[in-house]
Formats: C-alpha cells, structure tokens, sequence
C-alpha cells in the first residue's frame, strides 16, 4: 500500500499565486471584519480623550502651522483663511501617516499569533487601514465644520475628492504591505518610519500649494516631485472641498499611475515574504 509523500521546497516566487491568494482573503471576510472592529474598539480604550484623539492630531498642526505662517506674515491659501487651506491637506495626510505608521507594523507586533494560526497575513495591516479610514470620518466632519464657520460652501468641485481618496487609500495599502513585508526581516523600517514621515510631509504640499511648486521649479524637478503620489493626492482633495478647483490633471495623473503599479509589486512582495514570516519575525 502506497503512502502519500509530502515534499517540502525552499520558498519561490513559482509557489506565489496572487489570483489564488485574493480568492481565499475572501474566506477570512469573516476574520477581517471582526479584527478591524476590534482595531477600532481598543484604538482609544484606555485614553481619557477617546475619539477626540482623532482630530487633536490635525488640529493641533494647523494651529501651529498657522501661528508659524501668522509671525511670517504670509499666507499660503490666498483668498481661503489658512487654518482651513491647511487642514484640508492634513486631513488627508493624516490618514496616510496614521495607516502607515500602524500598518508597516502589522506584522512584527503580532509575531506571537503568526507562529500559531493560518490565516492570510495581509488582513493585519489592512485592518489598521480600516481604523485609520475611521478617523478620517471624524476628521472630515470637524472640516465640513470650519468650512460652516469661514463661510465656503462646497461646490461640484467636491466629487474630485473620491477618487483622491480612494486613490490614497490604494497607494497607503500598497507602501504598507510591501514596508510591513519589509520589516519582518529589517527591523531599520520600523526605526525609520517617524523620520520618514517628517521628511514626507514637507515633501508634500500640505503646508503649500502645489501650483507655487510648479511655478518655482522646471519642467524636470516638477516631473520628478509628482511622483510623491501625495503631490497631486492631497492637492486633488484641498482643491475639491475648500478652493473649488478641478485637479491638477498631470499631477493626479500621476499619484495614480505609481499608486496602481505600486500595489501589484507590493503584494507579490508581501506574499513571498509570507512564506517564511513565521520563521524570521
């Protein structure tokens, strides 16, 4: 009587289906939903201030980035009251910074449960995604209300706001997996992210328009700073809800041609890493 034979191989990037790995994350919706209502629960639990903590953070930016601008005696926002042409950038950077700040994270702070349940590792870091997504609920409803208090009310502008969304939630999913794969085997990732996301922000017009980027800088640095998905990302949403403009087209253009390249390579990224998570982490 024959007996079955197990062979064991070393990972490779052939034992990688990624159309096959989408299909079974469906059979853990169940999984994913239950860790992404927890992430929520606990996020503020032990917190005096609770879900305050979600506005505090940008709020508290655009306080200080509007006495720093007030002492210059200059103002970004042209006609719109800086406090309001600041926070609709943060809104949004915030999101990113906060989802991939936790995100990136994802794996090596649940080291303990890798080692003992099989489950699609991805479903951790998009859980932080989805709390990070609740937050920016909350933070756009204190938007809509100094836009109340300065008196602009939206116009048709405000629909180029869901697809810059949506595109910044596809490029937070995609850097966060492949910085989560990352740091199972480089723990630098971890200890780089606060600087990198300093570093990022000013690189990003949250604090500037960027028109004056495209008017200070040739035709070259200009292609070059666009490819910060963030550029035209959190331009398209300032733009939309509080200066009533369309988008930069070559700008949102191109936060959604690296965005939509970046979240392919970062999963198959993720998925050979995976492989071996439980051995390394």
């Amino acid at each position: 009587m024959s007996r079955p034979i197990v062979i064991y191989e070393p990972p490779a990037w052939r034992h990688i289906h990624p159309l096959a790995a989408l299909r079974r994350l469906r059979q853990f919706r169940d999984l994913f939903i239950t860790l992404s209502l927890h992430r929520i629960n606990v996020r503020y639990q032990q917190s005096r201030l609770g879900i305050l903590w979600a506005v505090i953070q940008p709020l508290s930016m655009m306080v200080v980035f509007t006495l720093m601008f007030t002492l210059v005696r200059a103002n970004p926002g042209g006609t719109v009251p800086f406090p309001l042409f600041a926070y609709a950038a943060l809104v949004p950077w915030t999101l990113f910074s906060s989802g991939l700040s936790a995100a990136s994270a994802a794996l090596t702070s649940h080291a303990s449960l890798l080692t003992k349940v099989a489950f699609p590792r991805e479903i951790l870091p998009l859980t932080y995604i989805v709390a990070a997504l609740v937050d920016f609920g909350l933070s756009s409803a204190v938007l809509f209300g100094l836009m109340l208090w300065f008196g602009v009310t939206p116009s048709w502008t405000a629909l180029w706001a869901l697809p810059a969304i949506l595109l910044l939630v596809v490029f937070l999913i995609g850097l966060a997996l492949l910085l989560a794969a990352m740091q199972v085997r480089y723990r630098d990732v971890g200890l780089a992210m606060p600087l990198l996301l300093q570093v990022w922000l000013f690189g990003s017009p949250v604090l500037y328009a960027l028109a004056a980027v495209k008017q200070a800088l040739p035709e070259p640095l200009y292609f070059i700073y666009t490819l910060n998905p963030l550029a035209g990302i959190v331009d398209t949403f300032r733009r939309a809800i509080v200066l009533q403009q369309p988008p930069d087209y070559f700008a949102l253009g191109m936060s959604a041609a690296v965005a939509l390249l970046l979240l392919p390579v970062s999963y198959l990224y993720f998925k050979y890493v995976e492989l071996t998570a439980a051995d390394t982490i």
